[in-house]
């Protein structure tokens, strides 16, 4: 219907096309400037909203004990345990190492931090002691380690997954649109989007809800889900547009496709925020940031992306959006004798 929201929309963005895209463009950008100050590596006594009795327990035994005596580094070694607890010893940080049990050719090390659990601190004296420990056969563990351990294996996730996800779903999308432009096009914005929203929601984690760090899995699953359905909208809209274009021109295409899928398409990305917000009130902290985070990004993709910025995108490219598809007019079928109608030449995508 030419008087729904949407078609006023897309009027809206057909007048001014490139007003629109660098609008869109400038709030995302700005959205995403909390990215500079996004840290990752939630401490123990920071993964829940209420501070659970073991970690008040834990504080308190630290203002009396090293801050790492209720659960010490543990240090397996096949080499002589003596000799690797006098090497801990001379590691900046480490309160006290130990003996502590041998079974067989290994031997156990409990080796105290004086750091708070946790900190960046502690992160830094795990380090210095695996330092100090190499060539001795010796293999640092313990709670401190495995937390380590985790985060720097979640950043290499992240250097290896995200690029693997993007080669994949532009891809697919190659394959699926027949063209080149329009695939990169989409991918770029989803990820965009992504940007924005995690840098958007730092913001609120960081000055309303006191959030010290995002837990390291955060930008990584975060991501899955916001592109995955941030494409999934997309190519819900540029199908339509193509089918469209066949019989109106990419322009009309794409208004009308805006038109006919906007109403679905927006009613799901809104109840589906909705869902992943009410992870926001269940007591561990990592599953209210990713509900905070995917609930922003869906409603930017659905509201924003979606709505003005892509079809903005493909007005002023034109038929440039699909390329290398063409499109080429068809010569009209000639009118029936006597029904004083002509056709009009109908453009048609070929790919």
């Amino acid at each position: 219907s030419t008087k729904s929201v949407w078609a006023r929309v897309g009027k809206a963005v057909d007048r001014r096309p490139a007003a629109f895209i660098v609008g869109t463009l400038l709030l995302l950008g700005v959205m995403s400037v909390g990215n500079l100050r996004v840290e990752t590596g939630l401490s123990q006594s920071e993964q829940f909203l209420q501070k659970p009795e073991a970690i008040t327990a834990l504080e308190r035994l630290g203002e009396s004990f090293p801050a790492g005596a209720s659960d010490p580094a543990v240090v397996i070694t096949e080499s002589d345990g003596e000799q690797v607890a006098a090497a801990a010893m001379e590691v900046a940080g480490v309160s006290s190492a130990a003996v502590s049990d041998t079974a067989g050719e290994l031997t156990a090390v409990d080796v105290v931090i004086d750091a708070e659990p946790g900190s960046d601190e502690a992160a830094d004296v795990i380090r210095d002691l695996r330092v100090a420990l190499e060539g001795t056969s010796s293999w640092v563990g313990g709670t401190e380690a495995q937390a380590l351990d985790t985060l720097e294996g979640a950043q290499q996730d992240q250097r290896t997954v995200i690029p693997l996800i993007v080669a994949l779903v532009l891809g697919i999308l190659l394959v699926l649109l027949r063209s080149i432009v329009a695939p990169i096009i989409l991918v770029a914005t989803v990820v965009a989007t992504w940007f924005a929203a995690l840098g958007a929601s730092w913001w609120v984690f960081a000055e309303v809800l006191g959030f010290q760090a995002l837990d390291a899995t955060v930008p990584l699953l975060t991501f899955l889900f916001l592109v995955a359905l941030g494409v999934d909208y997309n190519i819900f809209l540029v199908t339509r547009a193509g089918e469209e274009a066949k019989r109106f021109g990419t322009r009309r295409g794409m208004l009308r496709a805006l038109t006919s899928t906007g109403g679905v398409i927006t009613s799901a990305g809104i109840l589906l925020a909705a869902v992943f917000a009410t992870l926001g009130v269940l007591p561990l902290v990592v599953l209210g940031q990713i509900g905070v985070i995917i609930c922003v990004g869906v409603l930017l993709d659905t509201l924003v992306v979606r709505t003005v910025l892509v079809p903005a995108i493909a007005i002023v490219l034109g038929d440039r959006f699909w390329w290398p598809r063409k499109i080429r007019r068809e010569e009209p079928a000639p009118p029936a004798e006597g029904s004083g109608t002509t056709s009009e030449e109908v453009p048609v995508l070929v790919g």
